[in-house]
């Protein structure tokens, strides 16, 4: 079991930065792929960044790369959305997401674990 909690959300200007946090209890979640999503009112949920239990594998959608990075620190049980360059098109709920296994995935069915959503809010 893998309880996630995620942090860090706000109010920024076009152009600004956020960081989020996802910290997880458990002394597993070093075995646990992560995933960030966010839904905007609306719309679907929608993947934004993977990374692989150790950190070697990442990917992140064509819409963020360049401005988002995901990272992890297994020793802190914590992952990370450094955002920069953000757009109001971000604004949006977002999810961290934990899946057992060492596949990753870009699809939200595949996560067992979901933490409860920190607002992100950009304005032009």
């Amino acid at each position: 079991q893998v309880q996630l909690v995620e942090s860090g959300g706000g109010l920024v200007q076009a152009g600004g930065s956020l960081r989020l946090s996802c910290a997880a209890s458990g002394r597993t979640f070093s075995s646990y792929t992560v995933g960030w999503f966010r839904q905007a009112p609306g719309k679907e949920r929608e993947f934004v960044a993977v990374i692989s239990w150790s950190g070697e594998y990442i990917y992140e959608v064509d819409s963020v790369k360049g401005r988002f990075t995901i990272s992890r620190d297994n020793a802190k049980n914590t992952a990370y959305l450094q955002m920069n360059s953000l757009k109001p098109e971000d604004t949006a709920v977002y999810y961290c997401a934990a899946k057992r296994g060492s596949s990753t995935s870009t699809a939200h069915y595949a996560y067992d674990y979901w933490g409860q959503g920190t607002q992100v809010t950009v304005s032009s």
